[in-house]
């Protein structure tokens, strides 16, 4: 295949000599941004730790929509792992296998302490989220890039499609094999130890598995792949737009209208994320393609800080966690609230709760901002260092 011939000059291949596309790293770096928004709304919200968002018994359309374009950040990174897979696969990367296995253990051990530990601030505590499940990804698509691409893409389709159909394990299922089940299928809890499961691995593995068996599509010249990326997004968006109004299948929730028009709309997108349903990936997915398409076409400072993001995604994740905590741990100090109800915030919120903490949505929204405007700097000083320099450590974050 071609390589794309609108990569700039500057920024025409990565460290690992893959392909560079300004609206790959242009739309992790906008996912970056609504998942600050996301994890900002669970430390400013105030409603955070009462109610689902997405209950349409209890949330707003603001707070439905406003957790709902969230969804869109987990899948669109794992799907976008798989995509950079193939492409350093198609740089002919020697030592790839080596690498993915490396990177992948590095993710899960930053995902049990760095990671869990900035969420909750005390330990212990081990929450599994999407930085786990790309890691397991990596480890297993080590073995896979020696697979054809298309196998692996069926697999891919194979476990997205039919994860739904898998049955509920057995009431007396020992502790040990339910754990084991929770860390593949469903979200659960881990024994001995408080915190969550709250991304089994093989649905999401099956969404990297996508994002690699479509990276191809990335290789085209840019007309190409603005088509490709068309079709895909059409095919992903009607096939969820059939299945959501004419069957139960593809989610464990169909869709039931409301009483009201805004109502039906929004229970006609309120598919479900743990784990992935195929409706849920579909959506998302669509969605997600999409914007990469309408990305191609961003200039000026926007698309400047986004690029930033994105080509700092995992050193972006690590601060923006502690910067977002120790925001919220500082306006607590500030405004008479004891800072201690955000420290083991995720294993007791009750605190938080009694304390009265939380602001309405707009102030979420404005601290969102000051989150974002903490990390520019930092994002593109960083992303600056990764474009000087070439020490092998840089390849890790």
């Amino acid at each position: 295949m071609p390589t794309p011939t609108d990569a700039t000059p500057a920024e025409g291949r990565t460290r690992a000599g893959s392909p560079r596309l300004d609206a790959i790293d242009a739309l992790r770096g906008l996912v970056i941004v609504l998942m600050v928004l996301d994890h900002v709304r669970d430390f400013f919200h105030a409603d955070a730790f009462r109610f689902d968002p997405t209950d349409l018994d209890k949330t707003t359309p603001a707070l439905f929509l406003t957790r709902w374009i969230t969804h869109l950040c987990a899948p669109t990174f794992v799907f976008l792992a798989g995509v950079s897979i193939h492409l350093q696969r198609a740089a002919v990367r020697p030592g790839l296998s080596r690498h993915l296995a490396t990177r992948g253990l590095w993710l899960i051990a930053l995902e049990l302490t760095v990671i869990s530990f900035g969420f909750n601030f005390a330990m212990p505590f081990v929450m599994l989220q999407v930085i786990w499940a790309i890691g397991i990804g990596m480890l297993a698509m080590a073995v896979l890039v020696h697979v054809p691409v298309r196998v692996v893409l069926g697999l891919g389709l194979a476990i997205v499609a039919l994860q739904g159909l898998v049955p509920a394990p057995p009431a007396d299922m020992p502790t040990w094999a339910r754990f084991a089940w929770s860390l593949l299928m469903r979200p659960g809890g881990i024994p001995g130890t408080p915190g969550l499961i709250a991304y089994p691995a093989l649905t999401w593995f099956g969404i990297l598995c996508l994002g690699y068996g479509l990276g191809g599509v990335f290789l085209h010249s840019p007309a190409a792949r603005r088509r490709a990326l068309l079709v895909l997004a059409a095919a992903a968006l009607a096939s969820f737009a059939v299945l959501r109004a004419t069957t139960a299948f593809g989610d464990p929730s169909p869709w039931v209208p409301r009483a009201d028009v805004v109502g039906s709309a929004l229970a006609f997108i309120d598919v479900s994320k743990y784990p992935p349903s195929l409706l849920y990936v579909l959506l998302t997915l669509g969605v997600a393609m999409l914007l990469l398409v309408a990305l191609e076409h961003l200039r000026g400072p926007l698309l400047r800080v986004l690029l930033a993001f994105g080509r700092t995604p995992l050193f972006t994740y690590l601060l923006h966690i502690y910067v977002a905590h120790g925001l919220a741990v500082l306006v607590a100090w500030a405004t008479g609230t004891p800072p201690s109800v955000l420290v083991n915030l995720l294993v007791d919120p009750s605190r938080a709760v009694a304390a009265g903490w939380g602001y309405e949505l707009g102030v979420t929204y404005l601290a969102t901002f000051v989150v974002l405007a903490l990390l520019a700097p930092l994002a593109f000083w960083f992303a600056d260092v990764k474009r000087r320099r070439r020490d092998a450590w840089l390849g890790y974050l």
